[in-house]
């Protein structure tokens, strides 16, 4: 656990065109804001970077007067990624901007798998920025915003001076239903604590918040679907008492990620597993998924908590998989 801790966190950032992100950038690499944080950005010239802020430059690489860098992708992704890492001297955060990379999933699977990515990093969150103003013509539009709503931790409605009170209400509505278990924020301009978005643990499912929205969403008997929209982005919370098999339950995991494997972007949930004093978590990022002990149980209810995000899941399905693998 401590080598996983002193690995370079890596959020990915994702988004629409125009809903915000090179704002969001802009701000990064030029405010004093009192972080060393390296950005990869796609496109350079989309960076509105004041040249006076630059105080050094090496192969593409800028490091800016707040302690920060930036690069641009040059080719592969993992490679630009790794070389970046050459520098770890230089900052203590990574920025992925996603763009042109689609959803951030197979990006995130990557980080799962270690062993093309430098051992040295870790995928600590993704984060994305909707557009207010446009985000029901995205949803209807461009299939992959639901995915980077899917898959994210944190999401940052951006531009919420152009629309109503209630207009905003219904978007966070809708991007609960899509994905109960995301920390959503409401922005001006991108500008937003970045406490907020940098070192949240969020593929660890460490982190509090996270999991008590988590067990809310699992007291809940019901699968939240979007029934609107063809191949509609859902979430299916899971409890059932009694203890797992745990290599019964890895195995069905397994078997659902070869079987509905791209359909399920993310997983997650807490685990009573026979013979073990303390709570399992598992997560997965589609196909890829790990697990790991946690605190003991103590005095809390001993019982299986989960979620699964995607596209056209059962929860009938699912709740005979996992009841399958009861003691």
């Amino acid at each position: 656990m401590e080598e996983q801790q002193n690995r370079i966190p890596v959020t990915l950032l994702t988004g629409c065109l125009g809903a915000g992100k090179t704002t969001l950038l802009n701000y990064i690499l030029t405010q004093a804001h009192g972080k060393r944080i390296a950005v990869i950005e796609n496109e350079f010239g989309e960076i509105s970077v004041d040249h006076d802020l630059i105080v050094g430059a090496d192969k593409d690489i800028f490091e800016m007067s707040n302690g920060c860098v930036c690069c641009s992708i040059k080719g592969d992704l993992i490679k630009t990624l790794n070389k970046l890492f050459e520098r770890k001297d230089r900052f203590d955060s990574i920025l992925i901007e996603c763009t042109g990379l689609a959803s951030p999933g197979p990006l995130a699977q990557a980080f799962i798998m270690e062993d093309e990515i430098e051992s040295g990093l870790r995928l600590d969150s993704s984060a994305n920025v909707v557009d207010a103003k446009h985000f029901w013509k995205h949803l209807e539009d461009i299939e992959v915003s639901w995915e980077q709503i899917a898959v994210s931790n944190v999401i940052l409605i951006n531009k919420v001076d152009l629309i109503s009170n209630d207009e905003l209400i219904a978007i966070e509505n809708k991007i609960t239903e899509i994905n109960p278990s995301a920390n959503i924020y409401r922005t001006q301009n991108s500008q937003i604590d970045l406490d907020k978005i940098f070192n949240l643990k969020g593929f660890e499912l460490k982190n509090a918040e996270e999991l008590s929205r988590l067990m809310d969403h699992g007291s809940h008997d019901e699968t939240h679907a979007s029934h609107d929209h063809p191949g509609a982005v859902s979430s299916v919370g899971i409890t059932l008492k009694g203890d797992v098999d745990i290599d019964k339950f890895l195995m069905w995991l397994r078997m659902l990620g070869i079987m509905e494997g791209m359909d399920v972007f993310r997983s997650k949930g807490i685990l009573s597993v026979s013979n073990n004093n303390n709570r399992v978590i598992f997560h997965g990022v589609y196909m890829m998924f790990e697990s790991r002990e946690d605190r003991a149980w103590g005095d809390d209810l001993r019982e299986n908590r989960m979620i699964f995000i995607g596209r056209n899941l059962d929860r009938d399905r699912l709740e005979v998989g996992v009841r399958s693998c009861l003691i």
